[in-house]
């Protein structure tokens, strides 16, 4: 790219923290670098023109984990483990909202439901019989009961009778979330340079070397929050996993109101401008769906919409408008990471589907990296 004099000034000259990726993380570390550091130069690069990955694109769910999720997670991991896994998932989407506003995020608690299929009623009545030891292991942080059971009132077929409710859950509107955000950096002068690949980065005894597709440029410290995508920069445990969803047009009289899991949580769906987001499937093809590849598939887009036919709409009729596919960082361990790479580089990264609820705090985290 042939860069003017004015541009480089302004623009990649004496740049105090670069950070790779403007979702979630990426924004909520410049913030608080903003902050701990009022007149640092702070330069975002992000390889879409809109936040590539899955900060605009996931289902806008403010949750911290079904009572199948986590009764798996004790499964495998210890009860300290766990009961920190949901303190931060709960603190985090207490901290979104309170730095945008409920009214910024269009923030609804119409609460989250567990549906469970007619073929998991094992796994719906183990649910049922630790619902009580999950309410009091949670009842430390949330002080009240979290799961109850509630019958079938939003006429689901090939269900259980009965769901369970997470009385916690709630949900958002991802675009308005990421707009706000980028609103909040835009105020506090941080620079964002859209449509900018980091290709590769070299550390230096004052500070890093980064090669783009469009130019080279150094700056003091490097801040990587490229989740699914952090394998193309350096070897970490970080495997991307594609998530398919599908949107209807909007629908007459929809009485469809909450988050909702179904199969083990491989399934998610929502209401959203009178419409029903629907998404997941992940399950049918791992291998295929651990991809850093954007895109929809032929088979988990069938067995999205025969289950919104057959399960969840069965007596309505709908037409699918839109679909789309985003990028999240998974791994067996549920922890993220977030750590020093180098000397004068950083990584905040491993969300595992869990960016909305912890992003804004593995930012602030990611940011006090650079004490």
């Amino acid at each position: 790219m042939n860069l003017s004099y004015w541009e480089i000034k302004q623009w990649l000259d004496n740049v105090d923290f670069t950070i790779v990726g403007s979702g979630i993380v990426g924004l909520n570390c410049a913030l608080s670098l903003r902050k701990k550091y009022p007149k640092s130069k702070i330069l975002i690069l992000e390889k879409g023109i809109l936040p590539q990955g899955a900060s605009t694109k996931n289902a806008g769910f403010a949750c911290f984990g079904s009572i199948s999720e986590l009764l798996h997670d004790l499964k495998t991991h210890s009860e300290e483990v766990v009961f920190n896994l949901v303190k931060n998932r709960w603190e985090g989407l207490l901290r979104l909202r309170e730095i945008l506003g409920d009214k910024a995020l269009d923030y609804k608690p119409y609460g989250g439901y567990e549906v469970f299929l007619e073929e998991d009623s094992a796994l719906y009545e183990e649910c049922k019989e630790e619902r009580e030891y999950l309410n009091q292991f949670l009842k430390p942080l949330f002080k009240k009961e979290v799961f109850s059971i509630t019958e079938n009132k939003f006429g689901f077929k090939r269900v259980n009778q009965n769901y369970i409710l997470n009385n916690f859950e709630g949900q958002l509107d991802t675009g308005k979330m990421m707009e706000a955000l980028l609103k909040k950096c835009i105020v506090e002068n941080i620079r964002i340079l859209n449509a900018t690949n980091v290709l590769s980065f070299e550390e230096m005894s004052s500070g890093v070397l980064i090669k783009t597709t469009h130019f080279e440029m150094e700056s003091r410290k490097l801040f990587i929050a490229t989740n699914g995508f952090t394998s193309t920069l350096f070897n970490a445990d970080v495997k991307p996993a594609r998530a398919q969803v599908l949107i209807t047009k909007p629908i007459k009289n929809l009485h469809i109101k909450g988050t909702f899991h179904l199969d083990k949580g491989y399934y998610y769906f929502r209401n959203i401008d009178n419409r029903i987001l629907f998404g997941g499937g992940r399950n049918l093809d791992k291998e295929g769906e651990t991809t850093t590849s954007f895109g929809e598939t032929e088979h988990i887009q069938k067995t999205l919409k025969a289950l919104l036919s057959s399960v969840i709409l069965p007596n309505t009729p709908f037409e699918i408008e839109h679909k789309w596919s985003g990028i999240m960082g998974v791994s067996d361990i549920k922890k993220p990471i977030v750590d020093v790479v180098s000397n004068h580089v950083f990584c905040g990264v491993r969300l595992g589907g869990m960016g909305v609820a912890i992003g804004s705090l593995i930012g602030q985290e990611l940011a006090s990296l650079a004490d």
